[in-house]
């Protein structure tokens, strides 16, 4: 597995449009796109600085992953990600060495990429998402 630079860090908000009032208006970075993931119940906000991103998750259901997050830690940083070459190869990778994973197989994220959550406890409580971007 080669990693090739920090994707995004993952921000869990309560809301994208209070959010945006610092992260915009405080700090200057500009918001290039808001999507919705339906299948991980989730608003995200991407907010580019040279070749990483600050994202801002904002959860659409009371249930999903960002919600829970939320309701037991409050908000700040969800993830970090790690962008890498080829996905499929770094599961494998991981795998092979026994790393306790989310998603034993890569599936679609926001803004097109590819990901895929490796466990928490593999790495000191950080969850850490690998994102392949074609």
């Amino acid at each position: 597995m080669k990693p090739t630079v920090i994707d995004h860090i993952g921000i869990a908000v309560r809301s994208i449009d209070s959010a945006l009032k610092f992260w915009e208006g405080g700090l200057g970075i500009t918001c290039v796109g808001v999507e919705e993931v339906a299948e991980q119940k989730v608003k995200t906000a991407f907010l580019p600085i040279n070749d990483t991103e600050v994202e801002l998750l904002e959860p659409t259901a009371d249930d999903g992953p960002v919600a829970k997050f939320i309701e037991k830690k409050g908000e700040g940083i969800h993830h970090l990600a790690i962008r890498v070459d080829n996905l499929e190869k770094a599961l494998a990778e991981l795998k092979e060495q026994g790393v306790p994973m989310i998603d034993e197989k890569p599936r679609r994220g926001a803004g097109g990429a590819m990901i895929a959550f490796i466990h928490p406890s593999a790495s000191g409580g950080v969850l850490i998402e690998l994102s392949q971007r074609d």
